[in-house]
Formats: C-alpha cells, sequence, structure tokens
C-alpha cells in the first residue's frame, strides 16, 4: 500500500430532533435570500415539506420547489433544474429528501452558473479543473432517508440516458459538498420498514466497501469500523421501531459516516449496482444489500484479515471472515432483503453487459481485487441465482 494520500472531511453539520427549525438562519448565514428546494414528487406535498418552507419563510427566506427528479436522477432532471433555478433568479440550493434529490440539488448548483456541460464535469482525469469555483452556487442538505450520506459526499451520481444503455456518471468537484448540514431524525420516522431497511444497507455498504479498500487512509477506516458497529446496533430497533428518535438519529449520522469513510475508495458492490440501476431502475440500497455476501466472497482472498479485525470489535462469536459472512446474511434476513437478484425482477439476460459496465464504473477502480468484465458477470449472475 502506497502511503500517500489526500484526505478530505465533511462539512459543517447539525445532528439533532427537530433541527430543521434552524433552515433559516442557516440560510442567512450563508447569503441565500431567495431558495430553489430540490426534491422528489413523493416529498414535495407532505407536511416536512410545508414545515420547512414555513421555517424559511419566519426568517424572510423567500422558496420554490423543483421536484422533478427520478428515483434515479438523470442528465434531463438535472437541466430542468438548472433552466428553472436560473429563471427563478435564485442564490442557493436546498436539497431536501433521499439520495436522488440530495444528487440532483447538488448537480444543480455545481452547473447552474457554468460554461461546460453537465458530462464535462464527469470525474474523468482532471475534468473538475474546468469548473469556475467563483460561480458554484451554496447548498444546504438536508436528508430524510439514512443510506446515500450524499449530504457530505463531493460527488452526485448522475444517469445519462443519451446513449443505447443508460449509464450512471459520477459528477465530481473538491467543492461540490453542501456548506451545511441538517440531520434531523424527526424527518425520518415515517420510513416504512422496507425502505429503512434497504436505506440502512445502504450505508453498511459504503462504510464496509470503505474498510475493504486497497487505499492509505487509517481516519476513514476508524469511521467506517464504528459506523458500522452503530447499523449493527441501530438499524433492527429503526426497522422494527420506526419512531425510535435515538435509533434515528444514529442511523442517520452512521449514513453521513459511510460517505466521509468511502474517500477511501468503494468496490465492487457500486460498480454493479451503478449499473444495475441504470439499466433497471431499482433502488440502489437495496441492489447494495442483496449483491453484498457475494462480492465480500469475491475478495475473500485481499479482506480476509481485516474482515477478522472488524468482526472482533463487533464482537461477533467466533470473530473471522466465515462469522462476518453469517452475520451478513442473517442480518439481511432479519430486515427482509432479498437473498437473490432474481427475487426483484432481475434476469440473466443482460449478465454480459453488466460486466462490461461494472468493469469501467469508476467504483472498480476501489476494489481489494482487480476484477475482469468476466468476473463481474460471473458475479451478477451468482446473485441472480443466489449462489456463492
Amino acid at each position: 500500500m502506497e502511503l500517500f494520500a489526500n484526505w478530505h472531511y465533511p462539512t459543517a453539520i447539525t445532528v439533532g430532533d427537530s433541527c430543521i427549525s434552524q433552515i433559516g438562519e442557516k440560510c442567512l448565514s450563508l447569503s441565500m435570500s431567495k431558495v430553489m428546494v430540490v426534491t422528489d414528487p413523493g416529498l414535495a406535498d407532505l407536511p416536512m415539506m410545508a414545515h420547512l418552507l414555513s421555517y424559511c419563510r419566519e426568517s424572510g427566506v423567500a422558496t420554490a420547489v423543483f421536484c422533478d427528479i427520478q428515483a434515479n436522477p438523470t442528465g434531463d432532471n438535472v437541466g430542468m433544474g438548472i433552466q428553472a433555478f436560473n429563471e427563478g433568479g435564485f442564490d442557493g440550493v436546498i436539497a431536501f429528501g433521499g439520495g436522488s434529490s440530495l444528487d440532483a440539488g447538488k448537480a444543480i448548483a455545481l452547473m447552474a452558473k457554468q460554461s461546460i456541460s453537465l458530462w464535462q464535469a464527469e470525474d474523468v482525469n482532471d475534468n473538475w479543473k474546468q469548473i469556475d469555483e467563483s460561480n458554484m452556487v451554496p447548498v444546504i442538505a438536508v436528508p430524510t432517508t439514512a443510506g446515500t450520506g450524499a449530504e457530505v459526499g463531493r460527488a452526485s451520481v448522475i444517469t445519462d440516458t443519451d446513449g443505447e444503455y443508460h449509464i450512471k456518471r459520477l459528477i465530481f468537484h473538491p467543492k461540490m459538498i453542501p456548506a451545511a448540514v441538517l440531520l434531523d431524525p424527526r424527518l425520518t420516522v415515517t420510513l416504512s420498514p422496507q425502505m429503512t431497511a434497504a436505506t440502512g444497507l445502504d450505508a453498511l455498504s459504503h462504510n464496509l466497501e470503505a474498510f475493504c479498500a486497497p487505499y492509505y487512509h487509517p481516519m476513514a477506516e476508524g469511521i467506517a469500523i464504528e459506523a458500522i458497529r452503530l447499523i449493527k446496533t441501530y438499524l433492527p430497533v429503526a426497522f422494527e421501531d420506526g419512531s425510535n428518535i435515538e435509533a434515528r438519529t444514529q442511523m442517520l449520522v452512521a449514513s453521513s459516516m459511510g460517505a466521509t469513510s468511502f474517500q477511501r475508495g468503494l468496490g465492487g458492490m457500486h460498480a454493479l449496482a451503478h449499473s444495475l440501476g441504470a439499466l433497471y431502475n431499482k433502488h440502489h440500497g437495496l441492489l447494495n444489500a442483496i449483491l453484498m455476501p457475494y462480492v465480500l466472497n469475491k475478495n475473500r482472498a485481499e479482506i480476509e484479515e481485516g474482515i477478522t479485525r472488524l468482526a472482533r470489535y463487533l464482537e461477533l462469536d467466533y470473530p473471522g471472515f466465515d462469522s462476518f459472512l453469517e452475520w451478513v446474511l442473517l442480518f439481511r434476513a432479519r430486515l427482509d432483503i432479498p437473498h437473490s437478484l432474481e427475487e426483484i425482477g432481475i434476469s440473466l439476460e443482460d449478465a454480459r453487459l453488466v460486466g462490461d459496465m461494472s468493469v469501467k464504473d469508476a467504483a472498480a477502480a476501489g476494489n481489494p481485487v482487480n476484477l475482469t468484465a468476466n468476473d463481474y458477470s460471473e458475479l451478477f449472475s451468482d446473485a441472480v441465482l443466489g449462489r456463492f
């Protein structure tokens, strides 16, 4: 392992029950007086949105809502958001919702005042250097799910629908991270058990792949290992009792820790999940949850020592790789996560295409084992059929 790295850490974060009431003063502290709230259609008419807008109005902050966002946001969604932002004369963005809304909001704020196209900001080579930092729009992020950690991320995952096949692209800039974050557990108590499980296991996948990534980042490794402990302890509680504020708080924090730790890297779970999300428009967290044991098993030769340390920290019986894999399988089952991709309607039909897409995904670079396109096709097939 090369002992050389560039490390970045999150932004200003406020955590606590009903801290959403601070949204107006957060806007004013960032000189945001007319903001566009980027969210998804399912949240736009809920009481929590009305409360957010009310708190802004009480502080004298004007608002309008943009909610033309898909579950896997597309370049067209971002383009429409940019048009709405500029036509409305806004000076800031509140990204409110799950990972899709946060990613879309960050991308809109990044690109609204730029002279280059969205895809020119893809995380390839040094594309980010083309961005005019002086024209970046400030963002306040308010997650309503505990999974993606997009509120502390320096990138957005946006689907390119222009080609023959849909492709998820990573839009990146080192200063793309929101200027302020509000983690309010009260906003997550109405999540269904199914969504709680899928988003929570997404957070687990972020921390787990970061922990296993072959790069030098001891701080990220430490954050990941504690976040995994929090998820082990509190996700079942949130799943079984959605009104438990302690569990909801700890899961929001673990989610943010995941996106902090994956500065160290992601891996095969995300390479495959990005490809499958683009092809089949399935929930990203659910895909990671299903793929998790198959990718872990594929990487065993390179991660066994680290996973054994992790198993000791989690106080598993007979700590080792086998006990950790057994815990993952039992944990998924306890949260009603399907064991195979076939159970959510994905067949073997596109195995070769999935392999070709996954090996090219940015997350593949962080996988502990250097997997080929054929390897990814085989992994996909195993996950479809539910076999190790």
